[in-house]
């Protein structure tokens, strides 16, 4: 495995409750510590919510990157949403999605399992990606800020064992 990354790890326990909240912040710092002990550069966790009705699965994870100077960037991704009443399992998918600001393009890397590659669709407007999938049995959307002005009309994209890998070339200023 290479240095700088962590496997992912299934399991995750979700209290809702106050006590949960506070606990989960402590191991969340505790796992940013020991990111930074180690050279860890990303971790992923990810999780289930059993004991919903059959049709409803909730699955939540995140990605911690040590971003410049060392402070963690988190980014999220499943289909439990918080909402002013509680915790929400929607039927919609929120992908993993990567992007990288590279020297003359921008990488956008996206996990879709479980999907046919017609089933994808993607539009950028402006600097918006919008991501969707609607699938016989899965469904995924996510909006993406591009880090820059792209050529839209010369995108490129390819889907492989669950992974869509999407390449404009950076606008031309």
């Amino acid at each position: 495995m290479p240095k700088g990354k962590k496997p992912e790890e299934e399991g995750i326990e979700f209290d809702l409750g106050l006590g949960g909240l506070l606990k989960g912040i402590g191991k969340f710092i505790d796992l940013v510590s020991k990111m930074e002990e180690e050279g860890v550069t990303e971790v992923t966790r990810t999780g289930e919510i059993k004991g919903l009705t059959e049709k409803a699965k909730g699955m939540y994870g995140f990605t911690v990157k040590m971003g410049l100077g060392g402070t963690p960037v988190v980014s999220s991704f499943g289909n439990i949403r918080p909402t002013e009443k509680g915790a929400v399992v929607e039927e919609v998918r929120e992908p993993m999605v990567d992007v990288f600001d590279e020297e003359d393009r921008v990488l956008i890397i996206a996990e879709l399992p479980g999907v046919e590659e017609s089933d994808i669709h993607i539009e950028v407007k402006d600097d918006i990606l919008a991501l969707s999938v609607e699938a016989k049995d899965r469904k995924y959307a996510k909006e993406i800020l591009l880090p820059c002005p792209v050529e839209a009309s010369k995108m490129r994209s390819s889907y492989k064992n669950g992974v869509l890998e999407i390449i404009f070339p950076k606008a031309k200023e």
